[in-house]
């Protein structure tokens, strides 16, 4: 018997026909998406209505979060267009993968971060892969300013989400979605920090409804961290706060697409607590085995909240997207974990521990 080969080639070559064109000899890829969508085994069980919960792991993409399809896609066009070095700000996730593409591309990276207000996990990712970090007193929306003021004048080009072409391939988590589902979702629940995701996945799904591949459109549902909720409150946090670090931005540079994609899909943008959120992260780790960051508990924690108010029905499916790896920051695990016993190296202590 032969083995039938099929070999996943990255988001720009498995999605050639729905984003824009860029030349074989740019492509910068690491073997992004084709993340697993994992169905709920307990979630369900909290909800009063006989639904379908599933889980967009993004963390397991090659630099461990969502940010990796886009990255492809930025770097790989401005490659295309002879750029030498790329510049970001950054809260963590979107630095790693910046520099990592960019190593992969042969180009230069460099990125500006909150000091003191990034994940270790993160920090060691843009490090190790040799890109030029900056840390700047003062927060996420200080260093995109800059970022972008460094880029008007000097010959670099900006990865962040204000780069449509990370949209383009951030989109392409939809196309995923659907090709599992067969369908698009009844709900689709994200983590808003910087709101680009909202944005791409909203995006993605329209364009497969108005090519015919999907027979309806999903219900676009955002969770903001309490600390960190611009596009709640209505206007822009000044110090944003949060345990979610990747979402601690007080002035989302997507908050018109977010609020576009939240009011055409028929969706919310609210707000959880950081109590709220640690919940949804204990317990999608302890109770579903998957080890996600603070930040992508968000999405779970929005399911819990939306369930109390019921509007949930029967045979709903609803799809949770998980923004990064939970090794991302691992000292939240650590703090919010029970302590390891230390006992004599004797049997009997150890059985005794074991409650056997």
């Amino acid at each position: 018997m032969e083995i039938a080969r099929r070999r996943w080639r990255g988001l720009i070559r498995e999605y050639r026909d729905f984003l824009p064109e860029v030349g074989e000899e740019a492509v910068v890829c690491l073997n992004e998406g084709n993340t697993p969508l994992l169905e709920s085994r307990y979630v369900p069980s909290l909800v009063e209505r006989d639904i379908r919960i599933l889980f967009k792991y993004e963390g397991l993409n090659p630099t461990g979060s969502f940010k990796d399809r886009g990255m492809t896609m930025a770097v790989s066009k401005a490659k295309e267009g002879g750029s030498k070095a790329i510049i970001c700000a950054s809260t963590g996730n979107t630095s790693a993968s910046a520099a990592a593409y960019a190593t992969r591309g042969g180009m230069k990276a460099y990125v500006l971060i909150p000091e003191g207000k990034i994940a270790l996990g993160k920090l060691s990712q843009a490090i190790i892969y040799g890109a030029k970090v900056i840390q700047i007193e003062g927060n996420f929306d200080d260093a995109l300013n800059i970022v972008r003021d460094v880029a008007e004048r000097y010959p670099v080009t900006v990865v962040n989400s204000i780069n449509p072409y990370r949209i383009e391939g951030q989109k392409t988590a939809s196309f995923e979605v659907c090709q599992y589902l067969g369908a698009a979702p009844a709900y689709h629940f994200l983590p808003v920090g910087n709101a680009g995701n909202i944005m791409a996945y909203w995006k993605g799904y329209k364009e497969f409804y108005e090519m015919g591949m999907i027979p309806a459109l999903p219900k676009m549902m955002g969770f903001q961290a309490k600390g960190a909720a611009p596009i709640v409150l209505g206007h822009p946090v000044e110090n944003p706060e949060t345990i979610a670090s990747a979402i601690r931005i007080g002035n989302p540079a997507g908050w018109k697409g977010a609020v576009a994609a939240r009011d055409e899909s028929g969706g919310v943008i609210e707000m959880v607590t950081d109590d709220e959120i640690l919940e949804a992260y204990k317990l999608l780790a302890g109770r579903e085995g998957i080890f996600c960051e603070p930040a992508s508990a968000a999405s779970v924690a929005g399911v819990l909240k939306m369930n109390r108010r019921g509007i949930f029905k029967d045979g709903d499916t609803v799809v949770c997207t998980l923004t990064g790896h939970g090794l991302k920051d691992p000292d939240i695990a650590i703090n919010s974990a029970e302590t390891p016993v230390t006992v004599a190296p004797r049997i009997e202590k150890v059985v005794e521990i074991l409650d056997l």
